[in-house]
């Protein structure tokens, strides 16, 4: 049976603070340290987690501890991250509501790993899948990727995020993710340029000049060495625990993952390299004639490595340094930038170049974790943003102003549905609703927000006001307009009481937020909230060959010049905080509250001033003000009556009836004042702690009482439980023993007749052994008696055959020795007579020899010689032409005889070649018009696929049939084939690949002279028709697949669909056909055949990277189609 707790359980000083007694700062501070030294880094205020960084690892994140916590009512168990996780995803999955969790905290506090522990925990929970764990994958490794290019090292925190993110998690009705949408607030681009000291720039600087390889580093025209880059600081570029080369490996895998493509990382490597390069060039004063300092750039090496980076002529970009343009209505004028000028615009590049390649990442990433469906989503955001920030020394700038405003947005939405939250439980359980007095900062977000008065809109009319605008001017229309507020200080302003407040300096103002008083050093506001981009620079990035400057600079495009000035930093921070707030009021909020314990980064370690301060800014002693205002706790009837149902007799141990029923007797029985309590609808409200700690003292003191009457009873148990079994046992060994005597004697009774028995048996036995013995002996005798009157016969008959056998062989060797003489006698005779034959015949064939002789030596010398000489030559000719007759008559066959005399070599040519001649001529003779056109087409083949294609070679063999569908025969496509209007050149079943999963459809291919179209293959319906003059080209790869892609002419009619992604066994024959009707035609161009193993695909609006690679696919010896992401589809094709 499962074991029930609860948060009072067990508890190490008090889980929630809302039951804290007595409630000061002091007590709140003391229960923090009280818990952290007993490694409980967590904290509840109500449903508000309190998170601790330990600065160590702890055993409260594994495997176990999700599955403990899933399911679970919040109070249920101790307090932790993953009990706000689960709460708020199964609202979400049961309840359809959306949620948001807010991690607010100063930088090193914990922000960003708690955020990663939320995601962890609702990915671990959720369901499984290839799909879902392919999303879950995406979102995960996002971080990696956002965290390498917004996170710096500072004197707080090695890994501080130095940009605010908010995620949109989006599930469908099930609870699985589908995908998520991420908004990035205020990135701190001024670190690109300048860092404080004992702090780093981005880590992907560091990252890329570690753990890139030496190949990478040439391409990108990098060294290794930190020291040659200006904007690197020294100091602390080594961090302990930073491992930049294994974090960059990660940060590439993390971006292969989400679905980035090689092109891609290669480009944004690229512009990290240029800013690098960027920070490295310098200038020098140059004087002129008319007085004006102009400025030049000092070595021209990085800016001519910056520019072949960037695809952008040396010059242009040498210009934009050296002039600014300015533009009003239709004049130009053009102005010299001295040297001061020339770094502010090479800083302003490249703080905008780094924060622009920051938001394409976001939104490149958005577009890959987006969710496909188009149905409605539930939704879990996560905000991680910056904390209230307070320097010391009055170093407060720009950013933290920004910053703290933030914060007070979000203090103000914390407490208004803080209260909200409260009142609507008050309502719903039918309790009377008392009014909470608490501070609300609206006046100061009025005080900085303000359309007409705020600091913001003072800032931009500041910006935007003609003539010289200067940070004290700004300060000077502060102290005019602003003189009045209770919360803005300044000594400059016309309150007479700060006129002599040495602690505030004539350049700062100071605000009373929430959190208390922040000095601002108003140096650098201007420049600041200006953020100006010249736009002769804008112009020189658009110009850039770079595949992302155009998207990043969209201004510089000269056709779309704008002479409006774009908005400030203020007013796009404003507003965007303004759409965050709206969200986040739409959804269900849950907080997490982060603290740092100490600023050395090392466990162990609690200081009191630092975490109090931390707790005055997080307005975390008035939030549980705000909490306890009406009733410090509630809980449902039903779990007060099983805590606490053994205080009462009457409710001990099982209540019989409704459970408020029960809760009211027995607080009664306990006589807890009624002015104490509240009875609502399903739960029970207590006012006070005090209350709530009585009640458990009770209990505890009861459970002891319990205890022991429950060990008296169990040991009464225990001391029955033993006597009944000694007695069972007594009862059992009797029995047995009785049992073992009376076998013993049975035993003895039965040994003693067996040995009777058996001397009985043995003497019958021996003498029937004796009878059978003389029985045995004789029958022996007369056997061996028989055997030797046997033996005695045998051999006489043996002696009498042995005679009779030599008579017969001495006749038979006598009658072969006298065969043998008359054979040998016949043999001599007949060779006698041979030799006389022989001899005869050789004489005779002599004298006719003699006689030839006589008669030819008459005519000899008259004509034997013309005669030899001809009858030479005519053997010889001969013997040459019988050797022609091995020649094949195949045309392809280029054997011929070696000649053989050298008076025949021109003969021998001239022959071979009219012989090769007349036997192509036969070899034509034998074609048809038809078997001509499909000689021509295989010759195209050859021309377009030779040594081009891997499939090729394989469909030599095969004859272009044409039409594989017999479309005219088959009654299926009668319909289908009257509808073609031209004759049908090609007829095919091939597959139309599905851009979002990569799976193919089968459809009919149909070509004629002017057009080719596709249809369904069940139902022969038309699906797409589409004019040859329409088509652009076809791609295809280089290895042994069927895939190619027809492309379509941009702004076509055919075009709006997209181009057609198919596969076909029969290839090669689709793009002959095709590439020889548009060769044939007159009246359009030739169809290009691009032959690439990565190529691009025009679907509606996005164009998708169709890439083949070698590997074993599953399904067999086929090539497989599969996407990978939504801009890059994958086909597996078997190695050769």
């Amino acid at each position: 049976m499962e074991v029930k707790t609860s948060l009072l359980d067990n508890m190490i000083g008090v889980g929630d603070m809302v039951l804290l007694e007595p409630l000061n700062e002091d007590s709140f501070i003391m229960n923090l340290r009280n818990r952290f030294d007993h490694n409980e880094i967590y904290t509840y205020i109500g449903s508000v987690v309190i998170s601790m960084n330990p600065y160590r690892s702890l055993p409260i994140y594994t495997p176990q501890k999700v599955e403990e916590y899933r399911n679970r009512n919040f109070y249920e168990l101790s307090p932790h991250i993953y009990a706000l996780a689960d709460e708020a995803y199964r609202s979400l999955r049961d309840q359809d509501k959306d949620q948001c969790i807010l991690i607010t905290g100063e930088s090193g506090a914990g922000k960003t790993e708690a955020s990663k522990l939320v995601m962890s925990y609702v990915a671990a929970v959720c369901g499984k899948g290839q799909e879902v764990n392919k999303v879950k994958e995406q979102l995960l490794q996002s971080n990696p990727v956002l965290e390498a290019f917004g996170n710096a090292k500072t004197m707080r925190n090695d890994n501080s995020s130095r940009f605010g993110k908010y995620m949109d998690i989006e599930f469908d009705f099930k609870g699985d993710p589908l995908g998520g949408v991420i908004s990035n607030y205020l990135l701190e681009k001024s670190r690109v340029c300048k860092q404080p000291r004992g702090e780093r720039n981005f880590h992907i600087f560091y990252q890329l000049l570690s753990g890139a390889s030496d190949d990478t580093l040439m391409k990108l025209k990098l060294d290794r060495d930190f020291s040659k880059y200006n904007y690197l600081s020294l100091d602390s570029a080594n961090v302990n625990g930073l491992d930049d080369a294994a974090s960059f490996r990660t940060v590439r895998n993390a971006m292969q993952i989400v679905g980035f493509m090689e092109a891609e990382v290669q480009s944004v490597l690229e512009l990290v390299a240029a800013v690098l390069k960027l920070g490295n060039i310098e200038f020098k004063p140059e004087s002129r004639v008319n007085g004006f300092d102009e400025s030049r750039v000092k070595d021209k090496n990085d800016l001519k490595e910056m520019c072949e980076l960037l695809g952008i002529e040396q010059s242009v970009l040498e210009r934009a340094f050296s002039y600014r343009t300015v533009e009003a209505k239709m004049e130009k004028m053009s102005t010299t930038l001295n040297v001061a000028q020339a770094y502010y615009a090479r800083d302003a590049l490249a703080k905008n170049l780094y924060s622009r390649l920051f938001s394409w990442l976001v939104t490149r990433i958005n577009e890959s974790i987006k969710a496909q469906a188009k149905t409605r989503h539930k939704v879990m955001g996560v905000l991680d943003i910056y904390g209230f920030e307070i320097f010391e020394e009055g170093d407060n700038s720009f950013e933290q102003f920004i910053i703290n405003y933030c914060n007070e947005k979000l203090q103000q939405i914390f407490i208004e549905l803080t209260l909200r939250e409260e009142q609507e439980e008050y309502i719903r359980e039918d309790i009377e609703w008392t009014n909470i007095e608490y501070f609300n900062n609206a006046v100061i977000c009025d005080l900085i927000e303000n359309n007409q008065n705020g600091i913001l809109a003072m800032l931009d009319e500041e910006c935007l006001r003609p003539g010289t605008v200067t940070d004290d001017t700004f300060l000077d229309k502060l102290n005019t307009i602003c003189a009045e507020h209770q919360h803005f200080e300044s000594r400059l302003n016309k309150n007479s009481k700060f006129l002599t407040d040495h602690s505030l300096p004539h350049s700062c103002f100071r605000i009373q937020h929430y959190a208390g008083k922040v000095l601002y050093r108003v140096e650098g506001f201007v420049d600041k909230n200006n953020d100006l981009l010249y736009r002769d620079l804008s112009q020189a990035m658009y110009k850039a060959t770079h595949s992302l400057m155009r998207q990043l600079f969209p201004e510089g495009n000269p056709a779309k010049v704008n002479l409006k000035r774009p908005p400030t930093a203020g007013f796009q921070f404003k507003a965007s905080v303004g759409v965050l707030m709206k969200n986040l009021q739409t959804k269900n909020p849950n907080y997490i509250r982060c603290i740092k314990p100490n600023d050395k980064k090392v466990a162990h370690i609690f200081t009191d001033s630092l975490v109090c301060h931390q707790v005055r800014y997080l307005g975390l002693v008035e939030n549980v003000r705000v909490r306890r205002a009406g009733y410090a706790f509630r809980q449902p009837y039903e779990s007060c009556l099983e805590r606490y149902k053994m205080l009462c007799k009457k409710t001990w141990p099982q209540w019989r009836g409704p459970a408020r029923d029960g809760v009211e007797v027995l607080l009664t029985d306990c006589s807890v004042p009624t002015e104490e309590f509240a009875y609502g609808r399903s739960k029970i409200f207590i006012r006070n702690p005090r209350t709530l700690f009585t009640l458990e003292e009770r209990r505890r003191a009861c459970l002891e009482d319990l205890a022991t009457l429950i060990q008296k009873i169990y040991r009464g148990w225990k001391s029955r439980t033993h006597f009944l079994l000694l007695k069972k046992s007594q009862v059992v060994v009797a029995a047995w023993y009785r049992r073992y005597a009376q076998q013993n004697k049975y035993q003895k009774i039965k040994s003693a007749t067996l040995v009777m028995q058996s001397f009985i048996r043995g003497w019958k036995a021996r003498n029937i052994l004796r009878q059978l013995k003389y029985e045995k002996r004789c029958k022996e005798a007369v056997t061996t008696i028989a055997a030797y009157w046997h033996g005695t016969q045998a051999r006489m008959e043996l002696r009498r055959l042995k005679t009779e056998a030599r008579n017969k062989r001495a006749v038979s060797v006598i009658w072969a020795y006298w065969q043998g003489t008359k054979a040998r006698r016949e043999l001599r005779r007949l060779k006698e007579e041979a030799r006389r034959k022989h001899a005869v015949a050789v004489i005779w064939a002599y004298w006719l020899g003699l006689q030839v002789r006589r008669e030819y030596r008459k005519f000899f010398r008259a004509n034997a010689g013309k005669k030899i000489y001809d009858f030479t030559i005519q053997r010889i000719m001969q013997k040459y032409f019988l050797g022609l007759k091995t020649t094949t008559m195949s045309p392809m066959d280029n054997t011929w005889p070696a000649k053989p005399y050298g008076f025949l070599e021109g003969a021998h040519t001239q022959l071979r070649r009219i012989f090769h001649l007349w036997r192509c001529k036969k070899y034509r003779g034998q074609f048809t018009e038809e078997k001509k056109a499909v000689y021509e087409e295989k010759l195209e083949a050859s021309e377009i696929f030779k040594d081009k294609k891997a499939l090729y070679p394989s469909s030599v063999s095969q004859p272009f049939k044409g039409d594989y569908l017999e479309i005219q025969k088959n009654p299926k496509y009668q319909k289908l084939n009257s509808a073609m209007e031209e004759k049908v050149l090609l007829a095919d079943l091939v597959n139309k690949i599905n851009r979002a999963n990569g799976k193919g459809s089968p459809r009919l291919f149909l070509l004629t002279k002017s057009n080719f179209v596709l249809a369904d293959q069940k139902t022969g319906q038309v699906k797409a028709s589409v004019p040859l003059p329409d088509l652009a080209s076809v791609s295809v790869s280089t290895q042994s697949d069927g895939f190619f892609a027809l492309k379509l002419k941009e702004g076509s009619a055919s075009a709006s669909k997209g181009d057609f992604l198919l596969s076909s066994e029969h290839l090669i024959e689709i793009i002959t056909k095709l590439h020889r009707i548009g060769t044939t035609a007159a009246d359009r161009d030739q169809i290009n055949i691009d032959i690439s193993d990565e190529f691009l695909v025009q679907f509606k609006q996005d164009k998708v990277c169709v890439k083949f690679i070698q590997g074993g696919p599953k399904n067999g010896n086929s090539a497989a189609c599969k996407r990978k992401n939504n801009r890059l589809l994958e086909v597996s094709v078997p190695s050769p």
